[in-house]
């Protein structure tokens, strides 16, 4: 699948940089001591910064976000609240400034052939795939593919994958924790409704077998698939880049599908050859 750009995710607005920061301090559970410490401030500095009696350098609020880890988006806003201009760019995946990006996604996931893999960003927008997510999407109706393709309404929709996942409620139960976490980081109204639409879609009944013929001691949350009459076990990992410093690259991940057993790879190779 052809790399495609996506839309930018909105960024949070607030009032002022103060609650913003304090908000993100709590979020993470440490005291004004340990962030100024963390930072190379004092308690006193950072009380005022949060209560709006101090205004923070540009590069104190960078740094502040950095102890916080605070994400790339953020960082920008977190500036803008504190009337300075943002510091990472937001540059559209289909620039040609990142074209060495997108060539080397699209032969990292061609490499993992014949398993599945993808590449979404912070919506869940699929912005590239391989052929083995091209397998696994066989059937699926055109209208849950165009304009671009959502991971999360392809999975859960009951027109998509999830008729076919044996073990859809604990998957989705899985799918559905993550993106909470992502909502709770981002503050995502896009994210945020994405959520509400597919938690709302009706969970059919579990079919017949929907455990493996013989019980696999799995390192990981399985996803239990059918694909022509076959059963096919995964586990998932997600790859993120480290230490991007532009909006777009930081909100990529990059997401593959290892075989949970043997007879799994078999079938994807013999499919694939």
């Amino acid at each position: 699948m052809t790399i495609v750009a996506s839309e930018p995710t909105a960024a949070p607005t607030g009032k002022g940089v103060g609650p913003l920061l304090r908000a993100w301090r709590e979020r993470r559970k440490i005291s004004q001591l340990e962030l100024a410490l963390r930072a190379d401030s004092s308690a006193r500095h950072i009380s005022f910064v949060e209560t709006g009696r101090s205004r923070p350098s540009e590069e104190m609020v960078l740094r502040l976000a950095e102890r916080l880890d605070v994400p790339v988006r953020e960082r920008n806003a977190l500036l803008l609240a504190a009337g300075y201009a943002p510091h990472y760019p937001e540059t559209p995946l289909d620039d040609p400034a990142l074209q060495a990006l997108r060539d080397g996604m699209e032969r990292l996931i061609r490499g993992y052939e014949p398993y599945p893999a993808l590449v979404v960003d912070a919506g869940y927008t699929v912005v590239a795939a391989n052929r083995g997510i091209a397998m696994l999407l066989e059937g699926v109706p055109e209208k849950l593919m165009t304009p671009a393709p959502n991971a999360m309404r392809l999975t859960l929709h009951p027109e998509g994958m999830a008729p076919r996942i044996r073990n859809l409620r604990e998957w989705r139960g899985h799918l559905l924790a993550q993106m909470e976490r992502e909502i709770a980081l981002h503050r995502s109204d896009r994210l945020r409704a994405l959520y509400e639409e597919v938690a709302a879609y009706p969970v059919p009944e579990e079919p017949p077998g929907t455990a493996p013929a013989e019980p696999v001691p799995y390192f990981a949350l399985p996803l239990h698939i059918e694909h022509a009459g076959h059963t096919l076990s995964f586990v998932s990992s997600i790859s993120t880049f480290n230490t991007p410093m532009d909006v777009t690259v930081a909100e990529l991940a990059i997401e593959t599908f290892l075989p949970a057993d043997r007879a799994t790879a078999k079938y994807l190779h013999t499919v694939a050859g």
